[in-house]
């Protein structure tokens, strides 16, 4: 159910429910449902239409309709999500997505409204099913649009069968249910995730975690909310998740319980079953930005200075060993992206990661992915065996998407023998928890080395670590670009070359918060740059005298 909301220039506002399509221009006698009357407006300016994803808006007018401040281009559809503001002469009209609310003497039926949407759901799918023979068919070998549209047009069969009461069907669909919704959410059961389709489709929202069928929590703008949507049953969840990892080759079941895979477009998936997971399957989906970040977004989004990205493009440039460290979620993958964006094109580069996130975009790139064991326990390529293989494979650079255990290693001991220029993530909170853990990951492999061995290994192989953090207002940003310089005694040393100064906090009115503080460089100018000046890659010493520049 949506609406919009349109504000006129004198000031007043007029709620318009939205049907399956709606017009908008300046004449009342051609069929438009919203009259906005300006010369400027076109007779018939605009439409909104409802599609299987939700609704689009298209322009149509001579003059230009414009969306979140952006130009439309005339006659391309666009989908539009909840809070849109479209611009059209001096009329602005408020795009809102608006739960369905029952009526007042449904209210207190409101779990029994949800377990007879659960109960019809499953049913009519049997049906579509059934009827349709779907699973004889081969998804991946039929035309998709031809195939939805069949499918949807047999769900709108069976419930307009079911209204009525021709079928002969042992039971009713309650009036409260919305329609539309419960055909798209059938739709989306049969040949897609089912309520996870809707969730994947909002730009807004990043990360998709459902605990339990009917506890689903969605991060979006760096909050975390529950989700109206549920699953209705564990099967269900179950289906979801094998329709994912079936075709990577993966497989989950009560010998092998968790898995992690990827979506089509990159997005990384990990699932869990029982017994492992006390409350039933459970999913969480880090989505893959639809739009590839660039540094420049760093640098708008306020995660970095040009200051800070010029001197990390010159690192990489000078093949310089990198490492970047960070929590859960705070932006590590996006960041070694976008780093691993500034090698140059005449280098062979091999990514190496358990589900293939990396999107570079280099030609002369080979990507690997790790392999979990068979049904038998056998078969199983791991990270480290990748590493070791990718030395035979004449690399000029080895990016690998996260070092975690043994492979830390061969890693080092690649970087130290001619393989510079590598790059990877790890998991720490800051740059000397960093060190820490990869003297950790090191132990693992199983060498007895001593810890002074491990740490002249470290010392020697990685040049640079930056600290990638999620701070208090869920907003991503660079805390610490460090050199490591060396060792004194049994001890490696590190020098911060930049770093963000929290100075305080602003709450706002909507009870959110927002973090106060400024990028600085300490004053500190790196080993390195000599090697820099020597290889023509120029960075004035400036750069590192200390500075403010607030964020």
């Amino acid at each position: 159910m949506s609406r919009l909301q349109l504000r006129k220039p004198d000031g007043t506002e007029e709620i318009i429910e939205l049907q399956d399509e709606c017009y908008i221009g300046r004449r009342d006698d051609v069929g438009n449902n919203i009259v906005l009357p300006d010369r400027i407006v076109s007779s018939k300016h605009a439409v909104i239409t409802k599609g299987v994803d939700g609704y689009e808006i298209k322009d149509i007018s001579a003059n230009g309709s414009y969306l979140n401040g952006k130009k439309l281009i005339p006659g391309e559809f666009v989908r539009l999500k909840d809070g849109d503001k479209i611009d059209i002469s001096s009329f602005t009209i408020i795009f809102q997505k608006v739960e369905k609310v029952l009526k007042p003497e449904h209210k207190e039926k409101c779990s029994e409204v949800n377990d007879d949407m659960n109960a019809v759901k499953s049913r009519i799918h049997e049906l579509v099913i059934e009827r349709m023979d779907l699973r004889k068919i081969d998804i991946t070998k039929v035309d998709k649009h031809e195939l939805y549209k069949n499918t949807m047009d047999k769900i709108k069969a069976i419930v307009a069968e079911i209204d009525s009461g021709v079928a002969k069907i042992d039971f009713k669909i309650p009036e409260e249910i919305d329609r539309d919704e419960l055909i798209k959410d059938i739709l989306d059961l049969s040949l897609g995730l089912g309520p996870l389709e809707m969730l994947l489709a909002d730009p807004e929202i990043t990360e998709i975690m459902v605990n339990s069928r009917d506890h689903i929590f969605i991060e979006s703008g760096g909050k975390l909310t529950r989700s109206a949507k549920t699953f209705f049953s564990d099967e269900q969840v179950r289906s979801v998740i094998e329709r994912i990892v079936a075709p990577l080759g993966r497989r989950i079941d009560e010998s092998s319980p968790m898995v992690d895979a990827r979506l089509h477009d990159g997005s990384r998936v990990n699932a869990v079953i029982p017994p492992l997971a006390l409350k039933g399957p459970c999913i969480t989906i880090r989505k893959f930005p639809e739009k590839k970040l660039l540094v420049d977004d760093l640098i708008k989004f306020g995660s970095i200075t040009p200051q800070m990205a010029e001197f990390l493009n010159a690192c990489v440039k000078a093949r310089k060993n990198i490492i970047i460290s960070g929590g859960t979620g705070s932006g590590k993958t996006t960041l070694l992206n976008i780093m691993a964006s500034f090698i140059p094109d005449d280098e062979r580069i091999v990514t190496i990661e358990d589900a293939a996130e990396l999107k570079l975009p280099q030609e002369n790139l080979v990507s690997l992915e790790s392999r979990p064991p068979n049904i038998e326990g056998k078969g199983a390529i791991t990270i480290r065996d990748l590493v070791i293989n990718a030395l035979r494979m004449r690399p000029d650079r080895i990016v690998i998407g996260e070092c975690r255990g043994k492979e830390a290693l061969d890693m080092l001991q690649a970087m130290n023998t001619g393989h510079d220029g590598s790059l990877t993530t790890c998991h720490a909170n800051s740059p000397k928890d960093a060190i820490a853990r990869l003297e950790t990951m090191i132990l693992m492999a199983g060498m007895e080395l001593p810890i002074k061995a491990i740490r002249q290994q470290i010392s020697s192989a990685i040049n640079i670590i930056i600290q990638q953090s999620r701070i208090m207002d869920y907003s991503r940003k660079i805390t610490h670009i460090s050199e490591v310089t060396g060792m004194e005694g049994e001890i490696i040393t590190m020098q911060d070359i930049f770093r963000f100064v929290q100075t305080g906090i602003i709450s706002r009115e909507d009870g959110s918060i927002k973090v106060q503080g400024y990028f600085t460089a300490t004053g500190f100018v790196p080993k390195l740059i000599e090697e820099l000046d020597v290889k023509g890659i120029k960075i004035p010493r400036e750069v590192f005298y200390e500075n403010r520049e607030q964020r």
